[in-house]
């Protein structure tokens, strides 16, 4: 594989890492070179961010690598979450909002259990959004943030209450349970765009 192949590679393996980022060790692991290769792959990545017109970079924190944005953009970036939010909300959202609703206080690694994926970016976007929001930490290792449903959450379902929630079937299995409170949720959100 040439030079051009591995650094394409790497910087699918950044992206594809999202928040909790990718080692050094693990570069080297999965790409199959030694250190010293995997640093020069890397130099000429982050050479090519620093040097070129480019709205991302590579950022080293804890000696695990992250794709992020430049903090030149910041201004802009602060336009975009600021921005009024108007698009539908993606299925893997639905599912996890589903998930959380109806097993809140939750934290990010019983949601991946139940959903069967990572749940980085539906949780973002759940956050960005005001639908759920931190309800403190579980107690064990690591003091994980648990997540719950938010006012904002009632308000943008027409609930009063977490009461008015429809029951789920007891006999049903998992899987049944998330496919009724995805319904649930597409049809309100289908209800709230007619509108």
């Amino acid at each position: 594989m040439e030079l051009s192949e591995f650094k394409a590679v790497m910087e699918g393996l950044l992206f594809a890492s999202g928040d909790e980022g990718i080692s050094l060790k693990q570069l080297e692991q999965i790409l199959g070179l030694e250190a010293d290769a995997v640093q020069h792959v890397l130099d000429e990545l982050k050479y090519d961010y620093e040097h070129a017109e480019r709205g991302i970079t590579i950022m080293e924190s804890n000696d695990v690598l992250h794709l992020t944005t430049k903090p030149e953009h910041t201004a802009y970036y602060k336009k975009l979450m600021d921005a009024p939010q108007t698009s539908r909300l993606s299925q893997a959202a639905l599912e996890t909002l589903a998930i959380i609703a109806y097993q809140q206080p939750i934290t990010r690694a019983e949601i991946e259990e139940v959903r069967g994926v990572k749940s980085d970016r539906p949780v973002q976007t759940l956050m960005s959004r005001g639908l759920i929001a931190e309800k403190g930490r579980k107690e064990g290792v690591g003091r994980p943030i648990l997540y719950g449903t938010s006012t904002e959450f009632l308000t943008y379902f027409g609930l009063r209450s977490l009461d008015e929630l429809p029951p789920l079937p007891e006999s049903v299995e998992q899987a049944d349970v998330e496919g009724e409170a995805d319904l649930f949720f597409k049809n309100f959100q289908d209800q709230l765009e007619e509108e």
